[in-house]
């Protein structure tokens, strides 16, 4: 009897890519550029995939991150497609409630977040049909149940998760063993990535979220792009 090899963990993200790009275009990926996010890019580069990348730049972004995307194209000749939060509804933002009001309370944290991060999402996410995330169930509490994929009704997209399944040291393996580049927070400490001002180092043993809005004294820590309107994680109907 033939010996079928066991397919890898970075097998089935392949395969996951390649059918999202042939069946379920135009599809796009959004990059926070986290350790999670730099799999999937080198996956979706290195194999020529038609989904586009892109990312947000929030203004407050800290300067490794910016970093990551010259080395992005230096590494794979392609250019991460940058949105960024419309700048009248930050500057009103910021003229009524100070540039870091997102410490004051969790309503105008959210609010930031939702200028920021939330509205570009939509723009990004106009037009396409998949909508492709770095989401791992063992990043944070609030995750646990993430799907491989769903129907994502708030944006009207299928949702695909192919790094659900994946630990933190699996991530790890995977950049290490195909020298892909990271953001060196990481080096420093840092288990998760966001804002300059809303992102500290972990301590060891805290969730891997925990250095993400510290101050705030709840475990559900997310920024909106993936929350449904009454603060639940989005969990839809699953798709084919």
């Amino acid at each position: 009897m033939v010996q079928v090899p066991e397919q890898t963990k970075s097998d089935v993200l392949l395969r996951t890519l390649t059918s999202v790009a042939r069946n379920h275009g135009p599809a796009t990926f959004s990059s926070s550029l986290s350790a999670e996010d730099m799999v999937v890019t080198d996956a979706i580069l290195s194999a020529g995939l038609d989904i586009e990348i892109f990312t947000i730049d929030t203004g407050r972004l800290h300067a490794d991150t910016i970093q990551l995307r010259d080395e992005i194209r230096r590494r794979y000749n392609y250019d991460v497609r940058v949105y960024t939060p419309d700048e009248d509804a930050v500057s009103n933002h910021v003229a009524r409630h100070g540039p870091n009001a997102f410490y004051a309370a969790p309503e105008l944290r959210r609010e930031c977040c939702r200028i920021r991060k939330v509205e570009p999402l939509k723009r990004a996410l106009s037009g396409k049909n998949a909508w492709i995330t770095g989401l791992r169930r063992d990043s944070a509490a609030s995750r646990v149940s993430v799907p491989l994929h769903e129907y994502d009704s708030n944006y009207a997209v299928l949702k695909f998760n192919p790094l659900a399944e994946w630990s933190e040291q699996d991530v790890w393996d995977y950049l290490h063993a195909h020298a892909v580049p990271y953001n060196r927070l990481y080096d420093q400490g840092y288990r998760s990535i966001g804002c300059a001002p809303c992102t500290r180092p972990s301590i060891p043993g805290e969730d891997p979220r925990a250095g993400r809005w510290w101050w705030e004294q709840t475990s559900a820590k997310e920024c909106g792009l993936h929350v449904a309107p009454d603060g639940r994680l989005v969990r839809a109907r699953e798709s084919a």
